[in-house]
């Protein structure tokens, strides 16, 4: 090797170093969210690097329960929530079961999807009407979806003493405990309810019939936001370039591999449905990351009619915060 040589490859190996120590660390995010096909824009996000090239590192976490979740986000053992924005406005108000600290600060800053909520039984039970007297699991009593599940049962006939509703944890914790026959009917999210379908259980109704939902949302404490704007603001980039990213049909077979890899007992027959299902072009993840003011309203309208103790809640404004959506892709 000429001294030429050396001296090019001294040089190169001096600016890359000085290159990698002038890079900033990654600001560290702890992701706090629900198991289920919902996360296809976090798992793009990760798999293409999309966080990385924000500045921001993503660790994320899957929740046993709402209350867990919201608790976790109050203690400040997690940075950002993603879940049905029920669980925010039940906690803002003083609705939910968990114990958390006094004058949560809690607010929506985007949104994801409309809910992906369909009623699956057992394979026994063809209509409502097999329901009466059998038991119906929900995430918590109070939070979450709970409010649709007994909505929809209702305007099916089944009314407030003709069923049990129990708690039971999660969509996934749902799913296997219908599975194991510990209750009759639960309230099921994409692809929860194909999976089912799969075992031979019976999709019989879906929340279409409530008109629009806000469903999952991107969730986290208003102090936290003021603290780590920038954070924040590079999550919200990243998301959606992940969900641009999962809209773009050329990449459809590695977006179906990454449901196959990263939910149990997904096969690529049905990841292929949950395909359609996510990203459907009307109905599918929300791919501007919008919150709907009317699905959100439609949210508040049952937390209005069920919520224990019983407010009018008529103001979805109250609990969101779009500057921190406005700095990072723009007014709407």
């Amino acid at each position: 090797m000429n001294i030429r040589r050396v001296c090019t490859f001294v040089l190169t190996g001096l600016f890359a170093a000085a290159l990698h120590a002038q890079a900033p660390p990654l600001a560290p995010l702890r992701v706090i969210t629900f198991d289920g096909g919902w996360n296809l824009p976090v798992w793009a996000a990760q798999r293409q690097g999309y966080f990385e090239t924000q500045g921001v590192a993503v660790q994320m976490t899957y929740t046993p329960s709402s209350g867990f979740l919201v608790a976790g986000l109050l203690d400040g053992k997690f940075d950002i929530g993603l879940a049905l924005v029920d669980n925010l406005f039940a906690y803002q108000e003083g609705q939910g079961e968990a114990k958390i600290p006094d004058n949560p600060d809690l607010f929506a800053f985007m949104g994801s999807d409309g809910g992906f909520l369909s009623v699956v039984a057992a394979p026994a039970v063809k209509s409502f009407a097999d329901l009466k007297g059998k038991t119906l699991s929900v995430d918590a009593m109070t939070t979450g979806a709970a409010f649709v599940l007994r909505e929809v049962a209702a305007r099916n006939g089944l009314g407030e003493g003709d069923a049990m509703y129990v708690r039971a944890g999660g969509t996934a914790n749902r799913y296997r405990d219908l599975l194991a026959g510990k209750h009759e009917a639960t309230l099921l999210r994409t692809p929860f309810e194909l999976l089912a379908q799969n075992r031979g259980f019976r999709q019989i109704a879906t929340a279409e019939t409530l008109g629009p939902y806000q469903g999952t949302a991107g969730i986290a404490r208003r102090s936290w936001a003021r603290e780590h704007e920038a954070a924040l603001v590079g999550f919200l980039r990243a998301y959606k370039a992940a969900m641009d990213w999962l809209y773009d049909r050329a990449n459809r077979d590695v977006v179906e591999a990454l449901l196959v890899a990263n939910i149990r007992d997904m096969t690529p027959a049905l990841a292929k449905q949950s395909y359609d299902l996510l990203l459907a072009d009307k109905g599918g993840l929300t791919r501007d990351l919008a919150l709907d003011p009317a699905g959100l309203r439609t949210v508040l309208e049952l937390r209005s009619k069920y919520g224990t103790p019983q407010k009018t809640l008529t103001d979805p404004m109250k609990y969101v915060d779009l500057s921190y959506y406005d700095k990072a892709l723009g007014k709407r």
